[in-house]
């Protein structure tokens, strides 16, 4: 049985937690950032519940916590270099690189990720998924990241299929929030086997 429901013209994929494994990294990679500027200790476990959301709604959120503002240029340009550092470890999420390579050439297909340009294209890039798409989003290419529909609509529309013949892979409550948000189908990525 397929995934893909009957009448989809276009596939849109996450990118973090749904076709690369890279919750690890970002966890590290900010972790160790957030550490150095704020000079607070982070949790690990609190971390790890602020994936799906962009730099500046995490960054949204530990201003919250220690009350102050924090440099969000210097964390964002640090815990991105730190990143693309380790992405020499990056791994493929083997289920859903599977259907994106078995959807190639016969769908239009995007990426579309709350994470930054040079991120994304270098994570595809190293796993060797960049040549599948048609399309890719970022967060810099929007003013409003997920769970705002914004990513979607404009990878549907840069795909040239109407967002009702969508469908989406996202691993995060913000993404699938995004796609209900705008009038895709979407599935958990994390129900796959």
């Amino acid at each position: 049985m397929s995934i893909v429901p009957p009448g989809v013209k276009a596939l849109i994929f996450d990118c973090d937690g749904t076709l690369v494994d890279t919750l690890p990294l970002y966890v590290r990679a900010w972790m160790t950032t957030l550490e150095q500027v704020t000079r607070r200790p982070i949790s690990r476990e609190w971390f790890r519940g602020q994936g799906g959301l962009s730099e500046h709604m995490v960054l949204d959120i530990v201003e919250d916590r220690l009350g102050a503002t924090v440099d969000r240029e210097l964390i964002i340009a640090t815990a991105r270099q730190s990143l693309h550092d380790m992405l020499v470890e990056l791994e493929e999420i083997p289920v859903v690189a599977s259907i994106a390579r078995a959807y190639h050439r016969r769908l239009p297909m995007a990426v579309a990720s709350n994470g930054s340009r040079r991120i994304v294209e270098a994570s595809l890039v190293r796993v060797g998924l960049d040549h599948l798409f048609d399309a890719m989003l970022t967060i810099d290419d929007v003013t409003h990241g997920k769970p705002a529909p914004d990513l979607f609509l404009a990878a549907a529309q840069r795909l040239g299929v109407a967002p009702e013949h969508c469908f989406v892979f996202e691993d995060s409550r913000e993404g699938m929030a995004a796609a209900r948000n705008a009038g895709m189908a979407y599935v958990d990525v994390t129900t796959l086997a």
